[in-house]
């Protein structure tokens, strides 16, 4: 196939899916489509509705950037349009430069949805799908569920009746308490009636459908259409009983029509004022996105292509922005129930567009009559699946820096903010992990008995010469580290006078940058004014590579092993002596070890004599088989 097709189905895939295109994909893809239209019709104006936006912005939303999607996205199940995170961090990015339900929100909203769109197709053209794993699992994980609780808390307002305001849980609350006394009791008869009735259909609509005789595929599609239900029941209460001249705030007038041709804002103030808040939902929406469509397209042994995701949902919210919408991405329950509807390829998208374009044409005339308490109630039990407080008792047990990371997330997001939220957390994920490369683990090793394996002296019992300090470091060497390192090697060397070789072992060196280089040249030179000879074992391919380039190894006054092995049996003369008689370096040289529960060192290697014996080196003699400089083994290999 020529270059020109093979690049066209890169940027197109499209062209790939769809020459397989048949009756019986069709089907499938019709039947999700249908669901998941049901489905997002009140998601989206109740999505809209956080978003501060007319929820008329929800449906437009979720029109043309789900066919700009299916065009260049690579998921055949990701289902895109407005969500739950995404849109609260337009609210509270649009709500700091204009008012909502202002023509310059709107303006701002299509402002942002442009240059996030922009943001993300740079980074699929450019590659830099990687940038997204500065946001780890933990970090997101607080952060969602912190949104969740922020979300779930801004719409009790709605619930209530009253006009509470804030976009941090503080302000929030005391908003809500102070306007308590104003709330509309039709209101909140609708907003708990809808809250309870949608929290049932979740867990018990299906089980009961089961029972009556219903297939139990059929049943749970039928469940997820619950809000519709709630949505129809709540609009014909309100429209039969007037609730409107009751003090129920209702929808109102949403316009019949298709999306309009609208244009963002090319202000460079505008811009400069949205653009951190851009890059922040940009991510944010792409690391959502793409953890489902690799979740469900693991389930069907497809693939997906991360960098070609950003441009499918770069050119979805770009589309967004020229057509009245506001920032989306790919939905995680959406998604789900149209990969369990049967959609087969993202044409299901596509039909759900028209599905959805279909209902701006028809029933927007009915939505005047909802209840928006019957929206708030759909976006509680929609956010309320995402909070997950079990991160904090997984994080505290497994690692108390992934915890300080959640906690700080999570704290920052509700008191501060979405977006100082999720900076810090990114922030200070970066900075622990810099503090903990900083002080890499590194531990004096020795030979196991009767094999070729060397070990932490802590934690085994093995064979260990007096004059050969055998060191590991478990990290790899660059700026942050390297002074640790010499200063580390200097006072065990100190310490022990000795000793006539440091051998140090890379199987877990897996770069040296030219900090660390500079390091290791220290190192040798003032080894070499101690009389001790400097040797590395085990560098990896890649590492030796960069090595090569350098004047280190002409420099290096021992020799660059192959193995830990070779190195030793090249090195030690006689008989090594046991590790409780002659351990090199001090237990304080393995302090990271203890703190990972590290067992007591035992003295049974020194109290057996069998176990001073070394073993037997085979085919890597004391000859110095292993040794780089005579030209025998290649570490580069390794």
């Amino acid at each position: 196939m020529s270059k020109p097709a093979l690049s066209a189905r890169r940027y197109l895939p499209v062209l790939d899916w769809g020459r397989g295109y048949d009756g019986e994909t069709l089907t499938g893809d019709l039947v999700a489509a249908v669901i998941v239209t049901i489905m997002l019709i009140p998601q989206s104006l109740a999505y809209a509705l956080l978003a501060g936006l007319p929820p008329e912005a929800g449906l437009y939303a979720s029109i043309v950037p789900i066919i700009l999607y299916a065009l260049f996205g690579t998921s055949r199940a990701l289902a895109v349009g407005p969500v739950a995170v995404v849109s609260l961090m337009t609210a509270a990015a649009v709500g700091r430069i204009a008012e909502p339900g202002s023509s310059d929100y709107v303006v701002a909203a299509l402002t942002l949805a442009f240059l996030s769109g922009a943001m993300l197709m740079a980074m699929g053209l450019l590659r830099l799908g990687f940038i997204a794993n500065f946001l780890s699992h933990p970090v997101i994980a607080g952060f969602i569920t912190a949104s969740g609780i922020l979300i779930a808390a801004s719409q009790l307002k709605h619930i209530l009746g009253v006009d509470a305001h804030g976009h941090t849980l503080p302000v929030i609350l005391s908003s809500l308490i102070a306007d308590l006394g104003s709330a509309s009791l039709a209101t909140v008869i609708i907003g708990v009636g809808a809250t309870g009735f949608l929290f049932w259909v979740r867990g018990g609509l299906k089980p009961l459908l089961v029972r009556i005789g219903i297939g139990e595929r059929l049943a749970g599609h039928l469940a997820r259409t619950g809000p519709v239900f709630a949505v129809a029941i709540t609009a014909l209460a309100a429209w039969s009983l007037d609730l409107g001249e009751a003090g129920v705030r209702l929808v109102g007038e949403v316009p019949r029509g298709l999306p309009p041709l609208t244009a963002p804002s090319f202000s460079p103030d505008l811009w400069l004022a949205l653009v951190g808040s851009a890059a922040l939902i940009s991510i944010i929406g792409f690391v959502e996105s793409v953890s489902v469509a690799q979740t469900l397209a693991a389930k069907r042994r497809q693939r997906i292509d991360p960098d070609q995701e950003l441009i499918g949902l770069g050119m979805a919210n770009m589309g967004a922005g020229f057509t009245g919408g506001y920032p989306v991405t790919g939905g995680f329950a959406r998604s789900v129930v149209n990969f369990d509807a049967g959609a087969r390829t993202p044409a299901a998208g596509a039909f759900t567009a028209i599905g959805l374009a279909a209902a701006s044409l028809t029933i927007t005339p009915l939505i005047a009559f909802l209840p928006q308490a019957t929206l708030a109630a759909t976006i509680i039990v929609a956010v309320l699946s995402l909070v997950n407080f079990s991160i904090f008792k997984d994080a505290w047990i497994y690692s108390k820096a992934d915890f300080t990371a959640v906690t700080a997330t999570v704290a920052v997001t509700l008191i501060v903010g979405v977006e100082a939220g999720v900076t810090a957390g990114v922030l200070l994920s970066v900075l622990i992990h810099l503090y903990k490369t900083s002080k890499p683990h590194m531990a004096i090793i020795g030979q196991v008995p009767g094999t070729e394996h060397y070990r932490n002296i802590r934690r085994h019992e093995v064979i260990t010469d007096p004059r050969v300090l055998q060191l590991r470091v478990d990290e790899s060497l660059y700026f942050a580290n390297a002074r640790y390192l010499e200063d580390r090697l200097y006072e065990m060397v100190a310490d022990h006078p000795e000793i006539e070789h440091v051998v140090l072992a890379c199987p877990a060196v897996n770069a040296i940058d030219m900090s660390a280089l500079e390091s290791l040249e220290a190192i040798n030179e003032r080894l070499e004014a101690l009389g001790v000879r400097f040797h590395l074992t085990e560098v990896k391919g890649p590492v030796m590579d960069r090595l090569k380039r350098s004047h280190f190894l002409e420099a290096l006054t021992g020799e660059v092993f192959l193995s830990q092995h070779q190195a030793m049996c090249a090195l030690t003369a006689a008989a090594p002596v046991a590790a409780g008689d002659g351990q090199t370096g001090t237990p304080e040289a393995d302090r990271d070890g203890e703190r990972e529960g590290a067992a007591a060192p035992t003295e049974a290697a020194a109290a057996s004599p069998g176990a001073a014996a070394p073993a037997e080196p085979g085919a890597g003699s004391a000859g110095g088989a292993g040794q780089l400089a005579g030209g025998t083994a290649n570490p580069a290999t390794k």
